[in-house]
């Protein structure tokens, strides 16, 4: 099945992400025009895709009982647009964050601090949020936290000091913590096994596009209007979602747009559905008597300690060690998220061609898991080349390396989880990533301080990366849903013997 396509056949994943290019390409060959260009590329592009994504909403409603409708794929849609949003709003403070300390007299430490206190009720939440979307439904619980992070970020805006940064973060990240979450539940519920890994990747890519995207108008707007207007703005796109989410989302044997050959298309794909009743088997905390439950704990720590290097301080490394001006990193700052961006996807199409082949989805993930994760090792080469080209080259391939395996990272929940506990399994592994959410933007910031160099914290995070590759490679084990009632009995058999 194919994400959605406008006009010439073209895919609209594909052709966005070759428009932004095409945009930072003109910008930055004519920097006095650069800010009217951006947005009138990012106005254009919004106009079609809101069209063509009306289209598809009418044909789903005309054809109740026809041809197979493809409401699943609007839903995908929905779902990258929360995550692309939800990263548009970590970006704002990494973006703003050189003005934010000169403005309010914060140093590299304590600017770690404020960084990382997001990720600390972000990681607390987690498993919280996927129970709570297992329980409540994935429309209440996806419109709550879109709703509560955006209210938050437009708060931001009214920040004074160290301590009113601490708390809104603190507040936001609590909300923010609901997204990954119930879009592997959602993914569970709409999708049949072999379209998963693409539509994992496909939101997942939503996180790049906000960061990428996100990065030159935020700094155009900061420029024009000051720090506190990306805030308020993105805050504002956030709400705007949130009543599209509930107007339109409803599970599959309740949508008003999706026909019966399309749920017995879904259903029949599915090893195990979901949301066909609300019994959960096990209790969440259960879980951690799986052994790949620890490995998917462990291996994605390792990724997030890496990848929040570029959502935190990226920017500031290119501003301060490459010695970049501000509307030129905005626009560096696009290659990475970009490069990881075609690899995501890519990463989607190969793994559900490959199951669809027959390969074992243990083979299928692990190629893509260890393969991205010792590819991103790069990130540690970039600190010691003297080129800021070659730097940004090696840092856009480890970007690459990171989101490769990431596309099977989000894929693992709906693989591995009981039946309707796909949210809660999402929720813990993602709740462990975010504890290096938690360390990583601390841990930079004391290593940049004391050394006074990037140098050694891309170090430190290449070898996070390579611990990641032998996680999955030696502790992670057959890929296939957890049945308790197996366990118990396996576990009943070892005691007699």
């Amino acid at each position: 099945m194919r994400t959605g396509y406008r006009g010439g056949g073209e895919p609209i994943v594909e052709w966005r992400a070759r428009t932004v290019e095409a945009a930072g390409r003109e910008n930055l060959a004519s920097p006095s025009a650069s800010g009217e260009c951006a947005c009138k590329h990012m106005i254009s592009f919004l106009g079609s895709l809101l069209s063509r994504l009306g289209e598809v909403v009418m044909r789903s409603a005309l054809t109740p009982h026809g041809p197979r409708t493809k409401t699943r794929w609007f839903i995908a849609f929905l779902m990258w647009a929360a995550i692309a949003i939800n990263y548009i709003d970590r970006s704002n403070l990494s973006a703003a964050a050189p003005v934010i300390q000169q403005q309010l007299h914060i140093n590299s430490v304590d600017m770690g601090i404020v960084m990382s206190s997001f990720f600390w009720t972000y990681a607390f939440f987690q498993i919280p949020s996927g129970w709570f979307a297992d329980r409540m439904g994935h429309r209440i619980s996806l419109a709550f936290a879109v709703g509560w992070w955006s209210i938050m970020t437009a708060l931001m805006a009214a920040v004074r000091g160290f301590g009113s940064l601490v708390g809104i973060r603190l507040l936001l990240g609590l909300g923010e913590a609901g997204a990954y979450p119930s879009n592997a539940g959602v993914t569970a519920k709409w999708f049949p096994d072999h379209e998963r890994a693409r539509v994992s990747g496909l939101f997942d890519s939503g996180s790049k596009v906000g960061t990428a995207v996100a990065m030159p108008i935020i700094v155009l707007l900061m420029s024009r209007f000051g720090w506190q207007v990306p805030f308020v703005v993105s805050g504002l796109i956030g709400l705007l979602w949130v009543a599209v989410w509930l107007w339109y989302y409803r599970d599959p044997e309740k949508h008003r747009y999706a026909n019966q050959a399309e749920r017995m298309y879904i259903r029949a794909g599915q090893l195990k559905q979901e949301g066909m009743n609300d019994r959960a088997p096990l209790k969440w905390y259960e879980l951690f008597r799986y052994r790949n439950i620890w490995a998917m704990c462990v291996g994605f720590f390792t990724l997030n300690y890496a990848i929040y290097f570029f959502i935190t301080w990226f920017p500031d490394y290119l501003v301060h060690d490459r010695g970049m001006k501000m509307m030129t990193m905005g626009f560096v700052a696009m290659i990475p998220p970009l490069a990881g961006l075609v690899a995501e996807l890519v990463a989607g199409w190969t793994m559900d061609t490959l199951y669809k082949k027959g390969f074992s989805l243990t083979v299928v993930r692990k190629i893509h898991l260890v393969g991205g994760m010792v590819i991103a090792t790069a990130i540690a080469l970039a600190g010691l080349v003297h080129s800021a080209a070659w730097a940004v080259v090696l840092l856009a391939v480890s970007y690459a390396g990171l989101e490769f395996a990431a596309c099977a990272i989000w894929s693992l929940p709906g693989d591995v989880a009981p039946v309707n506990m796909t949210s809660t399994v999402g929720g813990i592994q993602n709740c462990a990533s975010n504890i290096a959410g938690i360390l990583g933007p601390i841990v930079t910031g004391a290593i940049v301080a004391s050394a006074k160099s990037f140098v050694p914290a891309l170090t430190l995070s290449g070898a996070m990366t390579l611990l990641g590759a032998l996680t999955y490679l030696f502790w992670l084990g057959k890929v296939e849903p957890i049945r308790p009632h197996l366990h118990m009995e396996a576990l009943e058999s070892s005691t007699q013997a």
